[in-house]
């Protein structure tokens, strides 16, 4: 599913149409600004007073009074305040359009950010339908989505070129940001605000996709994991339980309930693992429990000791873990 990701170029909903709308504006102004500088300075070096080598320079014209010159100068201000009026009249009116979209049937996201990974809770009324994920939303096609932000150490930034501008999430000061896919596909989105050695291997994935593709989604996201059925998956359960997997994570159905470090209910039906860092095949999670430091140095997920075969009944039971 990643080789279909979307073109960041490419909106796909009504606040990044907007917002596409307004850079195109900005691009198309500084351009015809920057030519007409670029002329201006032509033509300035064409009409420079030229001396010889040992010739002083003529410096007569300083006191000359030149109207012509005078009324192109005051021309170009005028011109210039115009566009800038036009600028600030596109940026206005695109805010307008930013706030405009109706989130009466909004879905809500709770959305944290941390070094180096994003928690994402969704909510609902009813506690019992409450399920988290990590570092990959899932989206109905066509339906609002509000998201709340909240930054759990340094300041992160949410931004999903293809959905909407950026948000920053700031320790103490949760905000929030709105928007809508309006075609399916899957995009991606980044941690834009510096937050630390691995900031750039901070990505988050959103999968917009069919109203009933997504219900189906969600409904297997609030499962428990399922039960271990072979007996290298019931010792791979036992080998999570039993070593420090169970002192950051949480596997709903079993006694592993902590929260310093991704859901892993689900983790075999994500994309990748360590916020976009690998591929998540059994190779690449292998190699991610064995040494993650050789992936993303400074993560706070320590390497651990397995023997050859404790790691792969481990390996086991995650891959069941869908």
């Amino acid at each position: 599913m990643i080789e279909a990701l979307h073109d960041v170029q490419v909106p796909a909903g009504v606040q990044a149409q907007a917002i596409a709308h307004l850079w195109q504006w900005l691009l198309a102004i500084c351009t015809l600004v920057f030519v007409a500088v670029m002329v201006a300075l032509a033509i300035a070096l064409k009409r420079a007073p030229r001396a010889g080598a040992d010739a002083a320079p003529d410096v007569s014209s300083l006191w000359r009074s030149e109207p012509k010159v005078a009324r192109v100068v005051w021309i170009a201000v005028g011109v210039s305040t115009l566009l800038l009026l036009v600028l600030l009249g596109a940026s206005v009116f695109t805010d307008r359009a930013l706030a405009q979209m109706p989130l009466a049937d909004g879905l809500h996201i709770e959305l944290t950010a941390y070094d180096w990974w994003w928690d994402a809770r969704y909510d609902d009324a009813e506690p019992s339908r409450i399920f988290s994920t990590a570092n990959e939303l899932h989206v109905p096609v066509g339906r609002p989505v509000v998201v709340s932000l909240a930054g759990a150490d340094v300041i992160h930034s949410f931004w999903v070129p293809s959905l909407h501008g950026k948000k920053d999430l700031i320790p103490g000061r949760p905000t929030t940001i709105a928007f809508r896919a309006d075609r399916p596909g899957v995009y991606r989105g980044q941690c834009a605000e510096f937050c630390g050695y691995q900031h750039a291997h901070m990505a988050i994935f959103v999968v917009a996709e069919a109203p009933d593709d997504y219900e189906r989604w969600a409904a297997r996201q609030r499962e428990p994991a399922p039960e271990p059925v072979t007996g290298a998956q019931r010792r791979g359960r036992d080998v999570f339980l039993g070593r420090s997997c169970a002192m950051c994570h949480a596997v709903n159905g079993t006694t592993a309930q902590a929260r310093r470090a991704p859901d892993l209910t689900h983790v075999a039906s994500r994309m990748t693992l360590a916020a976009g860092t690998l591929v998540n095949t059994t190779s690449q999670r292998a190699a991610w429990i064995l040494d993650p430091q050789r992936f993303k140095p400074g993560a706070h997920m320590p390497p651990e000791s397995f023997a050859p075969d404790e790691l792969t009944a481990l390996n086991a039971y995650l891959e069941i873990l869908k």
